[in-house]
């Protein structure tokens, strides 16, 4: 099946799907202990009408922002391109990709796909579907849980490896 790859976390890749990343530390954002209590509910963060507005965008989502134990959000919305390489993405299965240092839960449009986007180990990568019929002009937010680890014994710092669209002609 053919197939176009577009990296959302470089310049010239964010550019074609309109995105922008964005981060803040803590599993609740703004939160006091980072959000962090017993019998939590879950994060808001993950939601697409999450207010991020108040974030620090980054140029480069590769570079490492906390160390210790620490849990961080990244976010995007993408806008699915008229064309990629010049061909029509209308119809096409769009999948994300990536892999984040250390662990990592993908939530697209508020959801995580749990077969996929839930922590799979140590820096596995991870490849979940954004759509599986793309609409040009169409919006799909992207939010990424991070957490240092080991988690007993954490080193390091949290930051995401890459970030790619795959878009993949089905039935072309």
């Amino acid at each position: 099946m053919p197939r176009v790859t577009i990296d959302i976390g470089q310049s010239p890749g964010r550019e074609v799907a309109g995105a922008e990343w964005k981060y803040r530390i803590g599993y609740v954002p703004g939160e006091a202990n980072q959000g962090l209590v017993a019998g939590g509910e879950g994060s808001p963060a993950r939601l697409p009408d999450y207010d991020d507005s108040g974030w620090d965008v980054s140029e480069d989502i590769s570079v490492g922002i906390s160390g210790g134990f620490t849990f961080a959000w990244y976010r995007t919305t993408i806008t699915i391109p008229q064309t990629v390489n010049g061909l029509p993405t209308d119809g096409m299965r769009v999948q994300f990709e990536t892999c984040v240092d250390d662990y990592g839960e993908i939530w697209i449009d508020g959801e995580c796909n749990r077969d996929r986007g839930a922590v799979q180990g140590f820096n596995v990568p991870q490849r979940v579907p954004v759509t599986a019929e793309a609409v040009p002009g169409a919006k799909h937010t992207i939010a990424i849980l991070a957490a240092n680890g080991p988690l007993a014994a954490p080193f390091g710092t949290v930051f995401v490896r890459y970030a790619h669209l795959g878009f993949e002609w089905v039935n072309r």
